[in-house]
């Protein structure tokens, strides 16, 4: 006689484990419904524990970028661990080239989608699962956190990596490998929050245009000066937040737009992640933490 494994039955043991509704599901039906058993059995297999596992801030971790072929479709992948430590592993470092390799074999950018994916290079388990076993293995959560892929058709992608924390991908409109890495280099040292000063969201400059309006107006200036004054500051600052009015990070001398002027290349995308980047970090005052608890 099959038990019923109700919908009741699955919150229950996701409650009390933390662990996925599928597994929970799989194992009830294993352990015939019967609850304790069912704990006992996630685990044996680690799975509660790394469900255990899956509230803390994972803020660490690393950025790698696979490409199909020089200057050909790219995927850029951020996976994030706890620690530094864990992110320099080895099972941690395997997990994150495997993932990346599945996600540009399948041209998958969805995390979710992603996950249920055969891990590329294992012959049983998929994306959830190995990491669902590398967390209970190193003893620390383990995420994919996001992941994008470049447009295969109508671009030349080049990429640079800056150790593991800093990853760029651009896309050019012509082949040249060199320009497109030193494109990437410069946008993995700058920052540029959009390609062209026309492109920064209209909130952001009215937001800046404000600011500088109200500092102008302090200086007790007439009004036609004071525009002429924030006019002047606002260009300034477009620059500074535009990829092609930014100073060449190479060759201050020249800006990136006239290098590309200069190569009759253009910027099509660009992609930037810094591991653990908006991220909430806890910080923890141990000294705190212990005089808490004495004067308790």
């Amino acid at each position: 006689m099959t038990t019923q494994i109700t919908a009741a039955m699955v919150k229950e043991l996701r409650e009390r484990t933390n662990v996925g509704m599928m597994e929970c599901k799989r194992a009830l039906l294993a352990s015939h419904g019967d609850m304790e058993l069912a704990i006992e059995e996630l685990r044996k297999a680690g799975i509660a524990k790394a469900g255990k596992k899956a509230g803390r801030i994972a803020a660490e971790g690393a950025i790698v970028i696979l490409a199909k072929a020089p200057g050909k479709q790219s995927v850029m992948l951020e996976v994030n661990s706890e620690t530094d430590f864990v992110a320099r592993d080895e099972n941690f470092t395997k997990y994150v080239d495997a993932v990346a390799a599945t996600a540009l074999h399948a041209g998958e950018q969805d995390v979710d989608a992603l996950s249920t994916l055969p891990l590329k290079g294992r012959e049983l388990g998929t994306v959830e699962e190995v990491r669902q076993e590398l967390v209970a293995k190193i003893g620390e959560n383990v995420q994919i956190r996001r992941l994008v892929l470049t447009n295969p058709a109508s671009a030349f992608v080049g990429s640079y990596v800056h150790g593991n924390r800093i990853g760029v991908m651009v896309e050019l409109d012509t082949e040249n490998e060199a320009l497109a890495r030193d494109i990437a280099m410069h946008i993995a040292a700058n920052k540029p929050m959009v390609i062209s000063p026309d492109a920064v969201p209209a909130t952001v400059v009215e937001k800046e245009k404000d600011i500088y309006m109200t500092q102008a107006a302090a200086s007790g200036k007439p009004q036609d000066i004071i525009e002429k004054m924030v006019a002047g500051r606002l260009k300034k600052y477009l620059d500074e937040v535009s990829l092609l009015g930014q100073p060449f990070v190479k060759d201050p001398d020249v800006t990136v737009g006239s290098l590309l002027n200069k190569h009759r290349t253009k910027v099509l995308a660009f992609y930037r992640y810094e591991v653990g980047e908006g991220i909430e970090k806890v910080v923890e005052d141990f000294r705190e933490a212990v005089m808490s608890q004495v004067a308790r």
